[in-house]
């Protein structure tokens, strides 16, 4: 008799020993697939959001960290300086558009790199204005300066070119901002150092 109890005993131990065994298993499977499940889904609602947001860029020296200036000339008395202002429009109704985003960027003068980053927000009129220096050149190709306009709903990349006593616009944004109408091209002109264009953009 004795026997038996210690036999039963001794399969009760071993039994609720499995059964821990089992249930620490199945907690550390449900915390690992928790674990995955979170990441898979924070992982995914990131590259969703990167998906929607990311908007990629044409042309080369973009900083989407510029801060906002509206000067962004080296010194105020030397140098060639450049005053770009315009308007900007919505190309289906042609209203101004308050409250875009307009950035700016370029070669640095003598310099093979885009330090010159400049970021408005244009007024209720859809105006803004940009003091810079006259930008440096690729080889064989115009002074550029790169346009990003934003608004809540759509982003629109152009450039505009400097050469002389003109300011030139390419083909393409000749295409997109047809509706501008006679506000299409840029106009220029030069007063002591400094060269203003009038730069209108649709969007």
């Amino acid at each position: 008799m004795l026997i038996v109890e210690i036999y039963l005993l001794l399969e009760s131990i071993t039994n609720n020993q499995i059964f821990m065994e089992n249930m620490y298993a199945r907690r550390n499977f449900l915390k690992n697939v928790a674990l995955v499940t979170s990441g898979v889904a924070f992982l995914s609602s990131t590259t969703i959001t990167q998906a929607f947001n990311k908007e990629e860029c044409p042309y080369d020296g973009y900083n989407p960290y510029a801060e906002e200036n509206a000067d962004i000339r080296l010194s105020t008395l030397f140098g060639n300086h450049v005053k770009i202002e315009g308007q900007i429009f919505d190309k289906i109704n042609l209203k101004e558009l308050g409250n875009a985003t307009v950035e700016a960027w370029h070669l640095s003068p003598n310099s093979e790199k885009y330090r010159h980053q400049a970021k408005i927000t244009v007024n209720q009129n859809g105006e803004y204005s940009i003091l810079t220096d006259l930008p440096n050149k690729e080889e064989g190709k115009y002074p550029k300066v790169f346009f990003k306009v934003s608004t809540h709903n759509r982003v629109y990349f152009t450039e505009l070119s400097i050469a002389g006593n003109n300011a030139y616009i390419n083909h393409k944004h000749y295409e997109d901002n047809l509706a501008l109408g006679e506000k299409l091209f840029p106009t220029h002109q030069i007063n002591n150092n400094v060269t203003t264009i009038k730069f209108n953009i649709a969007v």
